[in-house]
């Protein structure tokens, strides 16, 4: 009885670890920030990282640590922890939509098959990452800032909805 246990045990942490390999990651940001203590400057590292199995399901990770290596596994960590599903239809998404996070507005678009990635910069990433193969957009807001850009895409990709159909 106890050995079975110990197999179980040992198989669920097997398919854990194939089911963590099915993710891609993706660098998408690494900077150098600090802040000013009484005692001097305390410098970290910060890391925005994506992740995604290009089958409909992404996620994003932000998070800092006192060296390069420490911030990466952090923030790929956060993105694992905070994976979406996205509806896919024919390679695209099933309908219009925008959203905004702090100063960043993101809109996206459908396609029609054959049309490809129309998307810049972070929006580019996450839609290759999450499988999305015809979209096109564009970041509307006056920011450069890839984290809020890449938290607004997240955010208009949860707001997509499929409508069931009708008996």
């Amino acid at each position: 009885m106890a050995e079975e246990t110990e197999k179980q045990k040992k198989e669920t942490k097997e398919a854990g670890a194939q089911k963590e390999e099915e993710f891609e990651s993706k660098l998408l940001d690494l900077n150098r920030v600090s802040h000013t203590r009484a005692g001097g400057k305390k410098l970290r590292f910060r890391a925005l990282v994506i992740v995604g199995n290009r089958a409909g399901k992404v996620g994003v990770g932000v998070a800092s640590g006192l060296d390069v290596a420490q911030a990466i596994e952090k923030a790929t960590y956060q993105a694992k922890k905070n994976v979406i599903e996205i509806p896919i239809v024919d390679g695209t998404i099933p309908h219009e939509v925008e959203a905004k996070f702090g100063a960043a507005r993101v809109l996206l678009k459908p396609q029609r098959k054959g049309r490809g990635l129309v998307a810049g910069g972070t929006v580019r990433v996450i839609c290759q990452l999450a499988g999305i193969r015809d979209i096109s957009s564009k970041v509307l807001g006056a920011t450069g800032n890839k984290i809020n850009n890449a938290r607004a895409t997240v955010k208009a990709l949860r707001a997509l909805k499929i409508r069931a159909p009708r008996p």
